[in-house]
């Protein structure tokens, strides 16, 4: 009696989406993330009144919209960045990706400290844009990592783009 053998081949992806989920680690990028914007509002002071003492730029939504779409914003980015981990440790670029991550993370923690305690405008300006170029190339870097986990930045990097006119706009109407 002959033994045969069967061979399968998996691909680099196909690895990837087979590791183990750990909900656990899941919630901790994503918690991680919430963390990062609560204590960024909570350091940036009483940020409702300063709207009240600014002109306000056109399309200024209602200041309850900022605390709905940012939790969102970082819960997306808690997600992406776990499956930016999640995958192979030999998968190109996957450190590199997680560096971005944590400084545009970093980046946009400080910028409503400049903004609302500070009342620096013009660099909170300018680190609104350079944040949306960041994330840009964030996006790009886990483009080349895992696909999904670049799509679930392109809200945040439209939104990005809205709250860079509105940074902008206050400086210079201010």
């Amino acid at each position: 009696m002959s033994r045969s053998r069967i061979v399968f081949t998996i691909n680099s992806e196909e690895v990837d989406t087979m590791k183990k989920f750990k909900l656990t680690d899941l919630l901790i990028f994503i918690v991680t993330a919430e963390l990062v914007g609560a204590l960024s509002a909570l350091f940036s002071g009483d940020y409702s009144s300063f709207y009240t003492d600014i002109k306000p730029p056109p399309l200024l939504p209602p200041a309850w919209v900022f605390p709905v779409v940012w939790a969102v914003l970082y819960a997306l980015m808690g997600i992406s960045a776990y499956m930016i981990w999640q995958t192979d440790d030999r998968k190109s670029g996957r450190s590199a990706a997680l560096k971005l991550y944590y400084i545009q993370l970093a980046l946009n923690f400080s910028w409503s400290i400049l903004f609302f305690r500070f009342r620096l405008l013009g660099i909170a300006a300018a680190v609104a844009i350079i944040l949306l170029l960041l994330v840009g190339v964030m996006i790009l870097a886990f483009r080349n990592v895992k696909k999904t986990a670049a799509r679930l930045n392109i809200p945040y990097f439209i939104w990005l783009i809205f709250a860079s006119y509105l940074a902008a706009a206050v400086y210079i109407l201010n």
